[in-house]
């Protein structure tokens, strides 16, 4: 009898088990924070985001001449391993990290205006919880961390453009080192991380500011330091692979759903909102930017449209999640206008941002930042602001105050990094060596065989 006492005991007890483990698992479920969806969401947009900087090296690769491919492409492909062991190192920290966390306090945290922290430096405290800033409410730490860690490696390939074909990579490897630190950083902090800029107001949704303004100003900077290449503007430097070219805008365009739609951190309506506008503003810059040449100059050109689509999706950057479709459509479209003519007047004052670098992302992200001003609604996003259109000139006021800021902040601070480095090292490769080409001389390697180059010396011929 006892033995079937203790049996039917131990069944009952099992049976009631069930429910009481099923409560206690709903509610640790109920409240872990971590969403699955949004998780899977920025980690597909942080892939997203990395695929543009081998976009951006085939777009690169294309404008230059044959003997230089492998150098141009180095030059953004050499941000991934870079910025890929400082962003964990230190990068990450100076961006984002608070100055203390103090938990259950109101608020939770302290951020100095100027600069992050060193709190998470090597990841440090960085784990798979949310952060404790409130910076991605229902995402792992790391996962906002490794996202982030996409934008730092692109912006500064972006001002390689520009000094391309004569820059020496040793001192072009330390400058990207040491920019992304002293520039990238700051900035991103300023804007996104807790800092002056964002606690003014000023709007920036995925990088108008921190990634192209920045990118095209220290760009600017950059050939006026080093000069132009030896052969400009005498000789012709035509792009020797187009098919690259718009191999590049196609991954690019295609990565930058991520860069816009993935800065909703989360799969919700923001997101749909920003890949909209991300998508329209594009096609409207394509399509202007080839109107505009057919009725200027003729003929609508491979290069013309792949600029025009970079144009417009540059130009809705700082916009996505603040702006309707018309919004972004109108954005696109008047950012091409700008950039097309901005191309052209380069070109006459020749000036040797050898792949419109300025043109393209310094101007084309200042053009952006201050239509966000005229085109924000808070009908779109309640966490953004109202622009001059809906009733609000002030945040107008805010956009400019912050375009301005980067401006002087980037280029004062990429002309204090060339000069000190130039003390100890070379800027510029040999002349002999940029006759010769880079690839062979700073890599050791050729692009393409001599078949290849035998049959350019037919086809110029």
């Amino acid at each position: 009898m006892l033995k079937k006492g203790l049996m039917i005991g131990a069944i009952a007890l099992w049976l009631l088990s069930g429910p009481l483990m099923g409560t206690a698992l709903a509610q640790e479920v109920d409240a872990n924070p971590i969403d699955t969806g949004d998780t899977a969401f920025v980690l597909v947009s942080s892939a997203l985001v990395l695929l543009m900087t081998p976009g951006l090296a085939f777009f690169y690769g294309g404008l230059v001449r044959s003997r230089n491919v492998l150098n141009t492409m180095m030059m953004s492909l050499i941000l991934m391993g870079v910025v890929g062991v400082t962003w964990v190192l230190w990068g990450y920290s100076l961006a984002f990290a608070p100055t203390s966390i103090t938990p259950g306090a109101e608020p939770a945290f302290t951020a100095n205006p100027i600069i992050g922290s060193l709190n998470w430096l090597f990841l440090n405290g960085v784990g798979t919880d949310p952060d404790p800033v409130g910076y991605a409410t229902t995402i792992p730490h790391q996962l906002f961390m490794a996202y982030q860690m996409m934008f730092a490696i692109i912006t500064p390939a972006l001002i390689s453009g520009a000094i391309v074909e004569r820059m020496s990579f040793k001192a072009y490897f330390w400058f990207v080192t040491l920019w992304s630190t002293l520039i990238y950083s700051p900035l991103a902090h300023w804007v996104w991380g807790k800092g002056w800029i964002g606690a003014m107001g000023a709007l920036d949704f995925a990088g108008g500011t921190v990634v192209h303004i920045s990118s095209g100003v220290s760009a600017l900077v950059a050939v006026w330091v080093l000069g132009p290449r030896k052969t400009y503007p005498v000789q012709p430097a035509a792009p020797h692979n187009v098919p690259y070219v718009l191999l590049g805008i196609g991954l690019l365009w295609f990565g930058w759903f991520g860069f816009n739609a993935g800065s909703a951190l989360g799969a919700g309506a923001l997101a749909t909102v920003a890949f909209v506008a991300t998508m329209v503003s594009s096609a409207a810059g394509g399509l202007t930017w080839v109107i505009i040449e057919w009725l200027l100059r003729g003929k609508p050109t491979a290069i013309g449209i792949a600029s025009g689509f970079l144009a417009g999706l540059v130009g809705v950057t700082p916009a996505a999640g603040f702006v309707t479709p018309i919004g972004a459509l109108l954005i696109g479209s008047i950012t091409a206008v700008c950039c097309f003519f901005a191309v052209s007047l380069r070109a006459k004052l020749q000036f040797d941002d050898s792949l419109d670098t300025f043109p393209i992302h310094g101007l084309g992200g200042t053009i952006g930042a201050i239509l966000t001003g005229f085109f924000a609604t808070k009908a779109v996003n309640e966490l953004g602001d109202n622009g001059l259109f809906f009733g609000n000139p002030v945040q107008l006021w805010e956009q400019i105050v912050g375009v301005v800021v980067t401006y002087i902040f980037a280029g004062v601070g990429t002309f204090v990094i060339l000069k000190l480095l130039s003390l100890v090292m070379d800027l510029r490769v040999k002349p002999v060596v940029e006759d010769q080409g880079l690839d062979v001389n700073e890599h050791g390697e050729e692009g393409y065989g001599q078949e290849f180059a035998s049959g350019l010396s037919y086809n110029r011929e």
